[in-house]
């Protein structure tokens, strides 16, 4: 990627990523929460704009898991992340598991919102907005890339005393879902400031879900509680 203006990432969190690359398809290791929460969040995208025959964006895409689902639904889907590694091995699966609709590009948000604005029918960018320094920044490229009337999704954690126990605490720590130093509490985001960014980019906020999980069932389910994991479904007007 070539631009002039400053990338929106952090360095230390796409080499987070990056090391542990290879085992992004493995659904018993710390990905394992990916795996188990995709079919729900990607029944609740589809609930608001089917996706079989649309043109979508996978912002923050990692190593496919929702980019790959989406395409198997009929969508011609475009995952983009600036984590190098995780990209080839987006790629690979594509080809193993021959998955047809998706492509994967090496390139920020921003950047391609110069490239192709008012392009996508949905735009999803999941678990991406609490790694980058600019969370307002990657929902203003959204807004750009996403046609009149088309669906951006977002999922990220609150910023609150229990999201800390929970995301942080019991995730990473007791729990052991996801790998410690995952999270960074300070860069977790309220939903009223996350509605406020959309706001402020020109999107609507049509529905809020909240993710919760039983540590005893291993069950995930979506709820009214966005209390710590939450999604926000968001349409351009």
């Amino acid at each position: 990627m070539t631009t002039d203006a400053p990338v929106n990432a952090d360095p230390a969190e796409l080499a987070k990523f990056s090391d542990l690359a290879h085992r992004w398809w493995d659904p018993e290791s710390e990905f394992r929460p990916l795996h188990q929460i995709n079919p729900l969040r990607l029944a609740w995208i589809e609930g608001h704009v089917p996706l079989a025959g649309k043109r979508v964006l996978d912002v923050g895409c990692g190593g496919g898991i929702l980019a790959d689902s989406m395409a198997r639904k009929g969508a011609s889907v475009l995952g983009i992340d600036l984590a190098g590694k995780a990209l080839k091995v987006a790629q690979l699966h594509a080809l193993e598991a021959q998955t047809k609709g998706v492509e994967y590009r090496e390139v920020s948000a921003e950047a391609l919102a110069a490239e192709q604005p008012g392009s996508f029918d949905a735009i999803t960018c999941m678990e991406m907005l609490e790694h980058v320094p600019d969370p307002s920044s990657i929902v203003r490229a959204c807004h750009a890339l996403v046609k009149p009337g088309g669906w951006v999704f977002f999922s990220t954690i609150n910023r609150n005393p229990k999201s800390f126990l929970f995301a942080i605490v019991g995730a990473e720590y007791v729990l052991s879902l996801l790998p410690k130093g995952t999270h960074e509490y300070l860069k977790f985001i309220r939903p009223s400031e996350l509605a406020g960014h959309c706001r402020a980019a020109g999107l609507h906020v049509a529905d809020t879900r909240g993710m919760e999980y039983n540590p005893i069932t291993r069950r995930y389910w979506l709820s009214a509680d966005t209390s710590v994991n939450y999604m926000i479904a968001t349409r351009k007007t």
